[in-house]
């Protein structure tokens, strides 16, 4: 992984965070930029949902983050016959007290892996919803806070496969990224092969920071300085989507749906996550287009993968400011 030294970096978090990285690519070899985006977005305090085959790696990635970045970690294996009570928690009454007592559900952990989301019925999916939007969740009545940081990584199977239910939009746009972790090169599958399942490294792994730490550098990445000529790109960006651009000519990009404001605002988010990364105080044009596919992606028609492709076509056909 090629990283900037510390004499070269502008910002406090920058070091640690190229340590963090550097521990992570010992444990999930070849995905440089991959490791990155996941990091990214904890950082811009989204979500991330990953779309991909079983075996690459999506469980050991979420583990992985946790155990580097000091945080507790749960994982809920989402099925046909889950219930919302079962990730949010339920209220058992108790003989000796004459009260319901209430159990905590996994949720409430700082690193959660919803692993295989879409083979959940909606309602389930939904129990997801204001959790990720608003980090507390309403049960019997009481709003419980969720521990912060908290994010939430959702595993999909892709939509050809039998027993999925698609995620609706509304769920889709609580995940800041979606990406695709692919099949490792030849020379990381070489290594991989030759030393055995990296899970076993996660329970060895020390840990990087800690949630105070984390935190600090959340606090650290949204303030990180977007100029005026970097707003209007993402805004041309967002109108490219809409299929138009500010003067209304039409491109070949024109998607059914376009990104929506929100949309922009955590397209912003990920870019200072992704200059603070990289070391700098402000964000710049690469930055944008270095997120744009994984944040546009699964907001555009077609799904992850295709939305992903159209994303690409949008930065090539919008001129940097």
């Amino acid at each position: 992984m090629t990283l900037r030294p510390a004499s070269e970096v502008d910002t406090p978090a920058a070091p640690r965070l190229a340590a963090v990285l550097q521990q992570l690519a010992r444990i999930f070899v070849g995905k440089d930029e991959t490791l990155q985006l996941a990091l990214a977005c904890l950082l811009a305090r989204g979500h991330l949902l990953i779309e991909d085959i079983p075996g690459v790696g999506k469980s050991t990635l979420a583990q992985a983050l946790a155990a580097t970045l000091g945080l507790n970690y749960s994982r809920i294996q989402f099925t046909s016959d889950l219930l919302p009570a079962d990730v949010l928690g339920v209220s058992i009454y108790d003989e000796r007290t004459q009260a319901f007592r209430y159990h905590a559900g996994p949720i409430f952990t700082s690193v959660v892996l919803a692993d295989e989301i879409n083979r959940a019925p909606p309602k389930t999916q939904s129990a997801l919803l204001e959790a990720m939007e608003e980090r507390q969740v309403s049960i019997d009545g009481q709003t419980r806070k969720l521990p912060d940081p908290f994010f939430v990584i959702a595993t999909q199977n892709p939509v050809e496969q039998i027993g999925v239910y698609p995620l609706p939009e509304s769920q889709l746009d609580r995940f800041l990224m979606a990406i695709e972790l692919g099949y490792p090169g030849p020379a990381a599958e070489r290594e991989l092969l030759a030393s055995g399942d990296r899970r076993a490294k996660i329970h060895e792994t020390p840990a990087v920071t800690d949630p105070a730490t984390l935190a600090a550098w959340q606090r650290e990445a949204a303030g990180i300085y977007v100029a005026p000529a970097l707003l209007d790109y993402a805004q041309a960006l967002l109108a490219a989507s809409r299929g138009h651009m500010g003067t209304g000519t039409t491109t070949g990009t024109a998607t059914r749906r376009g990104l929506s404001p929100r949309a922009g605002l955590m397209l912003l988010a990920a870019a200072r996550a992704w200059a603070l990364l990289a070391g700098r105080p402000m964000v710049l044009p690469e930055d944008v287009q270095a997120v744009f596919p994984a944040v546009a992606g699964h907001r555009l028609a077609g799904g992850a993968r295709a939305g992903a492709v159209q994303a690409q076509a949008l930065v090539r056909s919008v001129p940097l400011p």
